[in-house]
């Protein structure tokens, strides 16, 4: 039986649902992100108990359809630009529609009409929150951060950059430096 999760999106969340799962007698064969394959199927109230443990972590155990595919959409494109190293060189449209075995513009009807926003908006939000993390662990420079989000240049990931945070890659990652200089600062004159 496979259960679909809403907001099951880092390892913590896994290894919290695998404890409620182990509580409940039962049996997983994988727990993945959004995703979990359990041997048996659930009583009525097993599968209660399940959505009310995990509602109280702030995951919400799916039954609707198309929230279990919004779902899985999202989850296919948070693993793909945060939990890979390099992301693929085909079409998203392609990627995604591959991933979840449907018309991709199916997919994307249904996520528009439910999130209000395209898949592009959602993939692009999320390559710049990817872009955030790694200018602040200040490991690569903005041509790498490019190359791995796949932006065919740094200007345009600058461009995207700026039009969703209101800032230049440059000034955000100075943000960072003055915010730790004046923390240094802070500590010392304690």
């Amino acid at each position: 039986m496979i259960l679909y999760i809403k907001y099951m999106v880092s390892l913590r969340c896994k290894m919290m649902v695998k404890e409620e799962l182990k509580k409940l007698g039962l049996h997983y064969v994988i727990v993945d992100l959004g995703m979990v394959e359990i041997l048996e199927d659930t009583t009525p109230e097993q599968f209660e108990q399940l959505k009310q443990n995990l509602a109280k972590s702030g995951l919400e155990l799916l039954d609707d359809k198309k929230a279990i595919l919004i779902e899985r959409i999202k989850n296919v494109i948070i693993e793909l630009v945060h939990y890979t190293d390099e992301l693929p060189k085909v079409n998203y449209s392609d990627y995604i529609s591959e991933k979840l075995n449907h018309d991709y513009t199916y997919l994307s009807n249904i996520f528009s009409e439910v999130k209000g926003i395209t898949i592009q908006q959602y993939i692009i939000n999320h390559k710049i929150e990817r872009a955030k993390e790694l200018l602040l662990y200040d490991e690569m420079n903005l041509t790498e951060i490019a190359y791995i989000l796949n932006y065919s240049s740094v200007a345009h990931l600058s461009n995207q950059f700026k039009k969703i945070t209101g800032l230049s890659p440059s000034f955000f990652k100075n943000l960072k430096k003055r915010k730790q200089s004046k923390l240094r600062e802070n500590l010392e004159n304690i």
